[in-house]
């Protein structure tokens, strides 16, 4: 858990949390003492020694015990938290008063939330934004099933909050005073023209260009941006996302926000000042790149003990520092290699080679010096994807409210979305941004679905291919993948729900079976798709397993037939499940002995889903997860009265 932090303060903390408690006297009080508290004192001592709940770095304050149960059930929620918070239970008026003491600034303030005894209101009080407050107040009213009080503009807007995109993104931002940064917040909330400028591809700048407000222009460079302005654009704000240095105007209300996508390589004579550093840092500004987007520093082995190192290591000190060999540098490619430093070190080049280890070099060698002592530096880049990206998405199995968030983010950002029209709806793609195309693949062979998509892929476009169901269930996608493999195309798969779960849904039951059926099987017919041998349904049939049989409707004589001569019983319950969750649905249930004529006389085909086994609309039999005598990792079961 750790110890208390070392204070030079001479108060006897233990004699002074004694007596607060003795007087009942709320933890908030103890701030008086020159905000101890939480300058001072390790916050697992406040808890033990204060008798206050302390859930992570949540810490609860109740006045009555209405409040002390609502703090229990939100401490048993676990609720996930960063930073140091506080959640006062009770009125707001009482909690107000209590925290003076601890307002100090906005960039350190912990985060206050006050919830009244009911949970009806949660309230953020205190560091909405950069303390978390905001988001622990939706949180924590998702468990009493009452209210966010939010009351900062731009959440209520939906609009960016600038004062933490840069945590939010992994971003360095600019020093900015209080003041400076909330009138730049204050003119963006109030919807006054705003230039955005990004220079960087990242998962952040993807976010602010599919979210952007109306009153925000988006420009793809710093140049464009000044273009407008001489052109008579005005703009009362400009929002800068860029690893570049710019000598913006003095008068210009800007926040910029640095991508930490630089590596610096760094090579130097022996015992070279540390006061070379901030020289160093001046050129690489005067080479068009900030040293607030410097996310690594990076030199060889000989050189990591070096002033200039550890220097440049504490005036940046969100980089991190890697340290090569020569060996490895010397596998490096340089534009500017040198038989000096070979014979020196043992690679031709450090600054350069260090810098491009995991990059591209955008300021090659540069040499200074600083009192004799000579040093060198190079700058590279994180390297971009300079192609698109293909995502084969689930699409659930018909209703677009069933996809899945990530699915649904990414056909709202995708430049092509292919969709398997056959079996997916097409209001699943209603979604698409402006300008998407939108195909739709059931009249085309393999081929031109390939070249379809690695067209757009080739110009940097996001491709969706959209499957049915859970694309890795008879999804067909191995052919496109092999393609995807065989040209070096970066893809990934997002999952989707499955149809043999939106039978599952559908019927209300649950496939497995305490003490009778723990199995599912998921399999399909063998019509002109062979089927192994050991896999056929007769086989199969003999596990007495809960069966959900894919693409099989035109093959439903010969299932019941196989799955009879396999030992299921002639009434097995059954369900045919067409088309689950579309508009159309319909579900035909029955004993296996009829499932051939069900199937025939409801004129059910390509997409029904056939589920055969005894747990269909069970509710006999009872797990022992819920059964109180029953002890697991949450709970320590009781043993029954005798």
């Amino acid at each position: 858990m750790g110890s208390p932090r070392k204070s030079s303060n001479k108060f006897d903390y233990r004699l002074i949390l004694s007596r607060l408690n003795k007087e009942n006297t709320s933890i908030f009080w103890f701030s008086l003492l020159q905000n101890l508290l939480f300058r001072s004192v390790h916050p697992i001592f406040v808890a033990r020694y204060c008798g206050f709940k302390d859930c992570g770095m949540i810490r609860f304050e109740t006045m009555n015990e209405a409040g002390r149960r609502l703090a229990d059930v939100l401490q048993r929620e676990d609720i996930p938290f960063e930073g140091e918070a506080i959640v006062f239970i009770g009125a707001l008026g009482i909690c107000v008063r209590r925290i003076q003491t601890l307002i100090n600034d906005k960039a350190t303030d912990p985060a206050v939330v006050c919830v009244d005894v009911t949970g009806r209101y949660v309230i953020p009080v205190l560091s909405g934004h950069i303390g978390g407050a905001n988001e622990l107040a939706r949180q924590i009213a998702r468990v009493t099933g009452g209210e966010a009080v939010i009351t900062t503009q731009s959440d209520l807007k939906g609009w960016w909050a600038l004062d933490t995109l840069a945590r939010d993104f992994g971003w360095g931002v600019m020093k900015l005073s209080r003041t400076e940064m909330n009138r730049a917040i204050a003119t963006f909330v109030d919807g006054q023209p705003t230039a955005l400028v990004v220079e960087w591809d990242d998962a952040g700048t993807r976010h602010l260009a599919n979210s952007c407000p109306p009153h925000v222009h988006r420009f793809t460079s710093y140049a464009d941006y000044q273009a407008a302005v001489a052109a008579g654009e005005s703009f009362a704000l400009l929002l800068l996302v860029s690893p570049c240095h710019y000598d913006i105007e003095p008068d210009q209300k800007v926040i910029h926000y640095y991508p930490r996508v630089l590596r610096l390589g760094v090579g130097c004579q022996r015992g070279t000042s540390a006061e070379a550093a901030e020289k160093l840092l001046d050129e690489v500004r005067s080479h068009g790149y900030a040293p607030e987007a410097i996310g690594v520093v990076a030199t060889i082995v000989l050189k990591q003990d070096e002033p200039l190192v550890h220097e440049l290591c504490q005036k940046l000190p969100w980089a991190s520092l890697s340290i090569y060999t020569a060996e490895e540098l010397a596998h490096v490619a340089v534009p500017h290699p040198s038989e000096r430093v070979l014979a020196e070190v043992g690679c031709a080049s450090v600054a350069e080679a260090a810098a491009a280890v995991q990059g591209t070099l955008v300021v090659e060698k540069q040499k200074g010096s600083l009192d004799g002592s000579h040093y060198t530096f190079a700058v590279a880049a994180k390297e971009t994807p300079k192609h698109g990206h293909i995502e084969i998405v689930g699409a659930g199995p018909g209703d677009p409210e069933l996809v899945s968030v990530r699915g649904r983010r990414l056909l709202q950002e995708a430049d092509l979305i292919l969709y398997a029209g056959s079996l997916v709806p097409r209001a699943l793609t209603a979604c698409a941004k402006p300008g998407a195309t939108v195909r739709s693949s059931a009249g085309m062979a393999l081929k031109e679905q390939f070249e379809l998509m690695k067209e757009f892929y080739d110009k940097g476009c996001q491709v969706v291919r959209l499957h049915t169901g859970d694309p890795c269930i008879y999804g067909a996608i191995d052919e496109q993948m092999a393609l995807f493999d065989q040209h070096g195309m970066d893809y990934g798969i997002t999952p989707g729900i499955s149809s043999f779960l939106a039978a599952a849904a559908a019927l209300r039951s649950q496939l497995t079976m305490p003490g009778r059926t723990q199995t599912i099987i998921l399999t399909r017919g063998e019509g002109r798709t062979p089927v192994p041998e050991r896999e056929r349904l007769q086989t199969l049939a003999r596990h007495g397993a809960t069966l959900c049989i894919f693409l099989s409707a035109t093959l439903a004589q010969q299932v019941q037939d196989e799955l009879l001569a396999g030992g299921y019983p002639d009434n097995t319950p059954v369900a045919a499940c067409y088309r689950l969750t579309w508009p159309d649905e319909k579900i035909v249930r029955g004993e296996l002995k009829d499932l051939a004529r069900l199937v025939r006389e409801n004129d059910l085909t390509l997409t029904t889903m056939i589920v055969v086994g005894e747990a269909i609309g069970n509710r006999e039999g009872q797990s022992l997860l819920y059964d109180p005598t029953f002890t697991h990792l949450f709970r320590e079961g009781k043993k029954p009265k005798e």
